[in-house]
């Protein structure tokens, strides 16, 4: 199950996924506020699209049926964190137990110099409850990963993986690499298990600002 599907990583990951061998036996729920904007893939015999607001819960709650894994492809900005706890509640609901959330990055000041201190300036009053949510999401008991987002570009697959303990390692990224993480955690549940990953292209790394 995809939230937030029609966001450009997520279109990605769907494409990827029904058009790659290797996924042949996976099928997508696809929930957004407007099934209309997916209407491309209305056809496909393995799309179920779902119209809904990630913010309430019983829409997000009964789309969880039957789900095995669940990415939520945008960010908690909300001040009341209603994003990550309907995601929480949904999936103890339904006893779904793997989920992959998108959050930002500098959640725990890993991201060091100029450019750490210019990160947290744009992501501004955002930061506290992006923290907020990956810490909801931590002490949930589910098997989560938490994707920390770079500064995203259009650039080809490039990236380096760093683990909640270590230093960020790059300032930008691809939406393609991020999504090439998605679906190796898809192919392969069990990957980055209980974790908060970096994703960066580390030849951004001691850059400044963000490079597209």
């Amino acid at each position: 199950m995809i939230l937030a599907a029609n966001g450009q990583i997520a279109r990605i990951v769907e494409q990827r996924i029904l058009t790659e061998d290797r996924f042949a036996d996976v099928s997508l729920t696809l929930f957004l506020r407007d099934t209309g904007r997916l209407a491309d893939l209305q056809s496909d015999p393995r799309v179920t699209l779902v119209d809904g607001d990630i913010t309430d819960p019983e829409a997000v709650r009964t789309a969880m049926a039957n789900q095995d894994l669940v990415f939520v492809a945008v960010v908690d900005h909300d001040r009341q964190n209603r994003l990550t706890k309907n995601v929480i509640a949904g999936m103890r609901a339904n006893q779904v137990s793997r989920v992959i959330f998108t959050n930002v990055l500098g959640l725990y000041d890993e991201v060091g110099g100029e450019f750490g201190q210019w990160n947290l300036d744009m992501i501004g009053a955002g930061m506290v409850p992006a923290r907020k949510s990956d810490q909801l999401l931590t002490d949930s008991g589910l098997d989560y990963t938490t994707l920390r987002l770079p500064w995203l570009n259009d650039r080809d697959i490039n990236y380096t993986v760093t683990t909640r303990n270590q230093s960020y390692n790059g300032v930008s990224g691809s939406r393609q690499s991020i999504a090439d993480v998605v679906l190796t955690i898809i192919a392969d549940p069990s990957k980055y298990s209980r974790d908060s990953i970096g994703i960066a292209d580390p030849d951004t790394e001691g850059q400044t600002r963000p490079v597209y």
